[in-house]
């Protein structure tokens, strides 16, 4: 049982205990029953009456609670559709009053976020006209009078987000502008003209209108400026270049030129005017030194007939270079002659420059080929020799790779111009052809005379002996160095057999530094030179004339060698058996000469 119906089953037994107690109270008084019947009445009146106000009360509470909880109900429906929500679900199974509760709650909750929603709502659209404004775009698409919802909010952010980085991207791209187009007016020394050039220059960077059509509109205005610069560079370029081949030709002095040289640099308005002012001084100068100027230009002209490598036909077609009557129309000639060879020669200036790369490695790679053949060069200190070796393989496999880019560039040259690129008046591969083919000529005469040198060194060899003719180290004076001997004598006939051979046959036959006498001694001894020898045997010339078939023919062309003490064995001493090889040298063994010491691997002193 709930407490309430407790509470009210206790006013009802104090209801009738009330009752009780004022009947007994009449009954005591003696108060008579209609007495009773009216007061009885009375005090039902009164408990009525006081019930039916407290039952009045709480019906209007209720009547109050139904009415809030339909407008609470009415109010999150509409919020709801504002604020594009799902509708609210109430909770059946509470009471009443818990219901208006919470619906009230609901409607406060959502009042607040309406309220949040259209003050931001607020805020952006302020953002996003001011943004609009600024750069001259169309509002975002939004209704100002209704609720926005979480997602339109979202997109209007990120828009206005873009617009914000816009905004820095123009502003930056706009100031940047405009330091450029002040620079070029400060380099034109122009000031602004029109409405839209002050506004640039001259107003504040924040209230300028950053549209699209405005920043075009910068964009072309400096690209005029850019141009208008450009081309007074272009003049006063012209005009310098121009004052420099005047001053070159009229041989103006020093101080003349430092006049002017505070105009040599930039290309203002004012620097133009007196770069202009300064090509008339000096045009008439060279009207006054015609002759003078002309022959600058000729050798001017005679550089870049070399530059373009101009054959004598084409040299000679330029008739006026050789006319000696000197005029204005001549030098206006020879001008107009070296402006045509100068803008031909930078059209060209690469296949031009690799033609000149191409001889300045051939002349060094003949050079390097000529030092080559000089023997000195072996005894060079300081690495050249390793140094030059270097150079001429890298030239060796740098010559055909250019070779072949030259020749790529050429023939495009040749289907570009439809005519032929010569050299000196040849076709460039050509003369590259015939360069390398002289040099295989040469290398191949170069070696005919070498091997011609060697075979009649080898017949005077085998005639006279080897005479050793290379060069020998350096010894300090005083110093001697053992050398291996093998001493002749009469038991060792193998020995001396194998150095008489080896002699004959293109070996060095040497003396021993150790057996050398005294200067004194060497000139009171018989010398012997293979020209004034004792004649050979009969036999042996007989038996030996294939080796000494070229001797009258050797003789006369060879240098006499003094002799020293020892003898020298040549093919004269060579018999043509073992028996008589040895019955000689027995002969040698035992004549007044002191033994001799054969050794082909000594060399002479």
């Amino acid at each position: 049982m709930r407490k309430s119906e407790v509470i009210a089953a206790e006013s009802v037994a104090c209801l009738n205990k009330a009752l009780c107690h004022l009947k007994d109270i009449w009954e005591e008084i003696g108060i008579p029953e209609d007495q009773r019947l009216e007061r009885t009445n009375v005090v039902k009146n009164h408990v009525k009456s006081l019930l039916d106000m407290m039952i009045v009360e709480e019906e209007s509470l209720r009547k109050r609670l139904m009415t809030s909880i339909e407008k609470c109900q009415k109010e999150l429906r509409n919020l709801c559709l504002e604020l594009q929500l799902p509708p609210f679900q109430e909770d059946k199974s509470s009471t009443m009053l818990q219901q208006e509760k919470d619906l009230r709650m609901h409607v406060e909750v959502m009042l607040k976020e309406k309220n949040q929603r259209i003050q931001a709502l607020k805020a952006l659209t302020e953002q996003d006209q001011d943004l609009c404004d600024l750069l001259c775009f169309q509002p975002f698409s939004i209704s100002a009078d209704s609720v926005p919802s979480l997602e339109q909010l979202e997109k209007f952010r990120q828009h206005i987000s873009s617009l914000t980085a816009e905004k820095e991207r123009r502003h930056n791209e706009f100031v940047t502008l405009k330091k450029q187009i002040i620079l070029c007016m400060d380099d034109l020394d122009q000031l602004p003209e029109t409405s839209f050039e002050k506004d640039v220059v001259c107003e504040d960077e924040e209230s300028f209108c950053l549209s699209k059509e405005n920043i075009d509109s910068l964009k072309v205005l400096l690209h005029q400026l850019e141009c208008r610069k450009a081309e007074n560079e272009r003049v006063c370029g012209s005009y310098r270049e121009k004052i420099h081949e005047l001053w070159e030709r009229l041989q103006i002095p020093q101080e003349e030129r430092d006049a002017i040289c505070e105009h040599m640099t930039l290309s203002k308005k004012r620097n133009m005017q007196a770069l202009q002012a300064e090509v008339g001084r000096l045009e008439e100068l060279k009207l006054k030194n015609i002759q003078n100027v002309t022959e600058a230009i000729r050798n001017e002209i005679a550089v870049f007939w070399d530059k373009c490598f101009y054959s004598s036909d084409q040299r000679q077609a330029f008739v006026p270079f050789y006319d000696d009557d000197f005029s204005e129309e001549l030098l206006s000639l020879h001008d107009a002659e070296i402006v045509r060879l100068k803008q031909y020669y930078e059209d060209h200036k690469d296949l031009f420059e690799g033609v000149h790369k191409w001889e300045e490695s051939w002349r060094v790679f003949l050079e390097l080929e000529e030092k080559a053949k000089d023997p000195s060069r072996f005894t060079n200190r300081g690495g050249n020799l390793l140094k030059e070796e270097k150079q001429r393989a890298d030239l060796v496999k740098s010559l055909p790779k250019l070779e072949k880019k030259l020749k790529a560039e050429i023939e495009q040259w040749e289907h570009e111009q439809n005519r032929e690129f010569q050299v000196n008046g040849q076709k460039f591969m050509q003369f590259v052809t015939d360069q390398w083919e002289s040099y295989r000529l040469e290398k191949e005469r170069e070696k005919q005379e070498r091997q011609l040198k060697k075979s009649k060194q080898t017949e005077v060899d085998m005639v006279y002996g080897t005479v050793i003719r290379t060069p020998t180290k350096r010894r300090f004076l005083g110093s001697t160095t053992p050398c291996k001997a093998r001493k002749l004598n009469g038991t060792s006939s193998t020995g001396t057999s194998n150095s008489t051979i080896r002699s004959v046959f293109g070996g060095t036959v040497c003396h021993s530094p150790l057996s050398r006498p005294p200067i004194s001694a060497c000139k009171q001894a018989n010398v012997r030179t293979p020209g004034h020898g004792k004649p050979p045997h009969q036999g042996l010339l007989e038996r030996n004339k294939e080796n000494i078939c070229h001797l009258t023919g050797g003789v006369a062309g060879m240098t006499k060698v003094p002799a020293s003490p020892q003898r020298n064995f040549s093919i004269n001493s060579v018999a043509s058996t073992y028996s008589e090889f040895q019955r000689d040298l027995s002969k040698s063994s035992k004549s007044k000469h002191a033994p001799e010491i054969l050794n082909s691997t000594i060399i002479q002193l």
